[in-house]
């Protein structure tokens, strides 16, 4: 059975490391990252969310919906909280906003995997690294998610998806692959690329 999935880029953070520039609008080649994740993920969802609270950042995005964290200053988990409780599907794909080279293939093996999986979370695993930004949530951890958040302690994704009803997909360890997880965390990475 295909489930039905929301893609959806998490454009939030307080990017102190970036003078507060947001990550998913800067340029990479001459495009927003932002751009680079929705031209790659297009056409893959039957809607793409992004989740801000600077949404006049990204009003040229008209064929995407956008919404706004409820439970503020809660880093990525509060963009998931978000997705997960307005999304019109099932289940929501994240992305992280910080991810310009996503692969589509992998994303498609990912989904896949997904619509056959039992689990309630599905994290990409390539040798040692796991990556809870390019993970599968259904709705079902919603209600989990919200008792998290709301006792106001950790709130890292790592440690909320700890004891969840997760699995992993499995990505070969190659260059290539790689780099499709690669983000954006200081101003130095963009002179990588």
């Amino acid at each position: 059975m295909t489930r039905m999935i929301s893609g959806v880029v998490l454009a939030g953070g307080a990017n102190k490391r970036f003078s507060g520039i947001t990550k998913a609008s800067l340029e990479i080649d001459g495009e927003k990252i932002i751009s680079r994740i929705i031209n790659t993920i297009s056409g893959l969802f039957g809607e793409i969310i992004i989740v801000t609270n600077t949404p006049e950042e990204f009003l040229d995005f008209v064929d995407c919906r956008i919404i706004g964290d409820q439970y503020k200053n809660a880093g990525p988990l509060g963009g998931i909280h978000a997705a997960l409780r307005f999304a019109a599907s099932d289940a929501i794909f994240v992305f992280a906003g910080d991810m310009p080279f996503l692969d589509r293939k992998i994303i498609e093996e990912q989904i896949e995997e997904f619509n056959i999986s039992q689990a309630d979370i599905l994290i990409p695993k390539a040798g040692k690294l796991i990556e809870p930004l390019h993970s599968i949530y259904k709705k079902t951890v919603l209600e989990d998610l919200e008792r998290f958040l709301s006792e106001g302690g950790n709130r890292a994704v790592r440690d909320f998806i700890s004891g969840k009803n997760a699995d992993y997909f499995y990505v070969e360890e190659t260059e290539a692959s790689l780099k499709g997880f690669t983000n954006i965390n200081l101003p130095s990475d963009l002179l990588k690329y």
